[in-house]
């Protein structure tokens, strides 16, 4: 039996190292290490994925379930000289109305917009904030605006009317914010080679205090030369109030003095009737819709314009008539070569406001005028465009006084236009990714007299039918379209300034 001193014994901490004992506790303690490291390298490669699959959970909460959210308060920051009662008052609704959060997301893209649409802020920034933490279910929307750097902007040019053979010198000038209610000022001038000039002047305010509707002055002076087409000059000086403006409608009040003179003494009898000073002072309403996705190349949707004007309003020696326009444009995609139709319609007439309506002429400057070549898709301008005939150059005509050969042209009281584009791409690439494609075209147009003494008859008019058919080439820009092409004149009266041939034409959707 041993001795209890043969083996003496150490506390744990004490004990005599043994090489094996280590090497497994060295072993033990890389691979408990190890482990350590794999688990936390698991860890770090779990995060991500569950981050994700709680921001995915949260959005699909957010797309499906409605999160019941309301506005506590509105904070506007860096409005310097912009009132806050006017961005209130652009955005305020949009955000009381909201109770979820999914709706406060759609109000703020809308209170964006239209703070952008403002035209005086460089950028616009919209922040959903907690609301206080006693009101739980709240928030605080945070608006944060950079106002315009420069506020007075301009800009000049020079535009040709190949219709009319004519250049002008065009420019602008703006100011905008000046009292702090987004109001822009603005004056504007062109000066035409043809001796036309126009020079105006307003201010345009979208939001006065509590006045919910737009509101906008302008002071404008216009001369402009018809001596070859219908031999007479125009010219107007004239106020416009804009009474009431919204996405789609607009009032305006117009007070014109107009002036008509021959200064070549060669007009017709037609035209010298009307020669001297007149007053206009009338009403004037438009309903305007466009849901083409292109004003410049439209493939898909519809546009319709309405225009009312009634003259002779609270002013015994004021012109009198009613005039009423109508246009429709829709566009048809095809499928194939980016291709569509395009098809329009446009009406127009004219009528004094007396008992005998049928025998008093009516104003020859407010009449419809049918040819040019501005574009037959880009606007909403009712009757006016016919491809193949010089502006001015279809219609009724009259003998002028000096020389029998000659006529002057005095529109019609009636004007029915239609046509029809297949817009298509080109098979070369380049042209392609430039936008530049091809098109096929034909149109027609009517004018006709209700006035005068003459009588309307339904029949006469549709036999009267200008029609031309052609193929051109588009090139579209940012700012304007511009096409080539060739037209051919299928029907033409007597009188008429209709040629067949290469015509260029360059149109703006503005």
């Amino acid at each position: 039996m041993e001795s209890p001193s043969s083996h003496p014994k150490f506390p744990p901490e004490q004990e005599p190292p043994n090489h094996l004992d280590d090497s497994n506790g060295e072993e033990s303690e890389s691979e408990s290490e190890d482990d350590e490291y794999e688990e936390e390298e698991d860890s770090e490669e779990l995060d991500p994925a569950a981050e994700r699959e709680r921001l995915k959970s949260l959005f699909r909460r957010l797309s499906t379930d409605p999160v019941h959210l309301r506005v506590h308060d509105v904070v506007i920051k860096g409005n310097a000289k912009t009132k806050d009662a006017l961005i209130e008052a652009e955005v305020m609704d949009h955000f009381r109305n909201a109770r979820t959060m999914q709706e406060l997301v759609q109000a703020a893209g809308i209170a964006n917009a239209r703070l952008k649409d403002l035209e005086i802020f460089d950028s616009v920034s919209i922040t959903l904030d907690a609301g206080p933490s006693e009101l739980p279910g709240t928030t605080n929307v945070v608006i944060e605006v950079v106002e315009a750097s420069n506020p007075l902007t301009g800009n000049v040019g020079v535009y040709s009317k190949p219709e009319a053979r004519s250049w002008s010198l065009e420019g602008s000038l703006k100011l905008k914010n000046l009292l702090g209610y987004a109001d822009i000022w603005d004056t504007s001038g062109s000066f035409g080679w043809d001796q036309s000039l126009e020079l105006s002047t307003g201010v345009s305010v979208p939001r006065f205090k509590s006045v919910p509707t737009p509101l906008s002055f302008r002071l404008s002076l216009l001369s402009q030369d018809w001596l070859r087409f219908s031999s007479y000059k125009e010219r107007l000086t004239g106020l416009s109030f804009g009474l009431w403006s919204t996405a789609h409608h607009d009032l305006v009040y117009n007070l014109t003095w107009r002036t008509l003179s021959d200064p070549t003494r060669s007009a017709s009898s037609s035209v010298r009737r009307q020669l001297g000073h007149d007053v206009l002072s009338g009403l004037k309403y438009s309903y305007k819709v466009d849901k083409r996705n292109s004003n410049l190349r439209p493939t898909s949707g519809y546009a319709f314009l309405s225009s009312s004007q009634l003259c002779g309003l609270w002013d015994p020696r004021s012109l009198k008539f009613f005039r009423q326009e109508f246009d429709f444009r829709a566009a048809l995609p095809l499928g194939f070569f980016n291709s569509a139709l395009n098809v329009g319609i446009s009406a127009g007439i004219i009528t004094p406001i007396t008992r005998e309506f049928t025998k008093t002429p009516s104003p020859i400057p407010d009449r419809f005028f049918l040819g040019g070549h501005s574009s037959l898709v880009c606007s909403l301008t009712g009757p006016s465009s016919l491809y193949g005939f010089r502006s001015r150059g279809v219609g009724p005509t009259d003998r002028k006084r000096t020389n029998s050969d000659e006529r002057d042209f005095v529109g019609g009281d009636v004007a029915v236009t239609a046509f029809a584009d297949l817009a298509f791409d080109l098979p070369i690439r380049v042209l392609r990714d430039a936008g530049i494609h091809a098109h096929v075209f034909g149109c027609a147009g009517n004018l006709g007299r209700v006035s005068q003494g003459e009588g309307f008859e339904v029949e006469r008019f549709i036999k009267g039918f200008r029609s031309s058919v052609g193929v051109g080439v588009v090139l579209p820009t940012k700012l304007f379209r511009v096409e080539v092409n060739y037209c051919y004149v299928l029907r033409q009266f007597e009188h008429d300034r209709g040629k067949t041939g290469i015509q260029f034409s360059f149109s703006s959707p503005f």
